[in-house]
């Protein structure tokens, strides 16, 4: 069982309109979630996370100039693994793939119920995932997997773990870390996963596992 919280969880809040910033903040600290800082655009966002962590990034995907997938990909690219939870107002099969590409560890539509936002926060600050945060049925049919059975027991409840931790972005050196396993081990498990699921790419299994209804 988890041990509760010494501290309050402190995010940081991303979005453009000035509203929603403070429709957000009210909402959260309501649900004894802590803003640390609000930013209208992701350049501000990497600006102010630079000096003050934070446990994790709530962030819109629609903004001016850098957007919040773009800040996600700079801020991976200068070694920084906070948890990033995406919101955005449109249920769209690329931003979903591009989510995944950049590292992003939640991805969840604007007009999710407010307890959902909260455990969505609470989840990806104690290092988890939102596997299928949005509707992925423009997802299924855009990456349709050729079978008429989908192969579910092919996969091993391991193969599925580290399938779920490769959907939220996660390098094989933190799979490892956070399944108790070799990095060895668990490159191994990935190249089975790619050879069942017929590809070469991490995004793209992910994708198909998606099809498949794996995870």
């Amino acid at each position: 069982m988890t041990a509760p919280r010494a501290t309050p969880i402190r995010i940081a809040l991303a979005d453009d309109q000035g509203l929603v910033r403070a429709g957000l903040r009210a909402l959260l600290e309501r649900q004894g979630i802590a803003i640390a800082f609000e930013a209208d655009d992701g350049e501000a966002l990497l600006t102010q996370l630079a000096g003050q962590p934070v446990d994790v990034v709530l962030s819109d995907i629609r903004m001016p100039g850098i957007d919040g997938i773009d800040a996600l990909q700079r801020l991976r690219d200068r070694g920084d693994t906070t948890p990033v939870l995406l919101l955005t107002t449109f249920d769209d099969s690329e931003l979903l793939l591009r989510a995944t590409e950049a590292g992003a560890q939640g991805f969840l539509l604007k007009d999710a119920a407010p307890e959902d936002l909260r455990a969505a926060i609470v989840h990806v600050a104690d290092g988890g995932t939102l596997l299928q945060p949005v509707s992925t049925d423009a997802v299924r049919a855009r990456y349709r997997y050729h079978t008429e059975d989908p192969p579910r027991e092919r996969f091993s409840d391991k193969e599925v773990a580290i399938l779920r931790l490769m959907a939220g972005g996660y390098s094989n050196k933190e799979i490892a870390r956070a399944m108790f396993l070799a990095e060895g081990t668990v490159k191994n498990y990935v190249s089975v996963i790619l050879e069942k699921l017929d590809t070469r790419d991490r995004t793209r299994a992910v994708l198909k596992a998606i099809t498949l209804r794996v995870i």
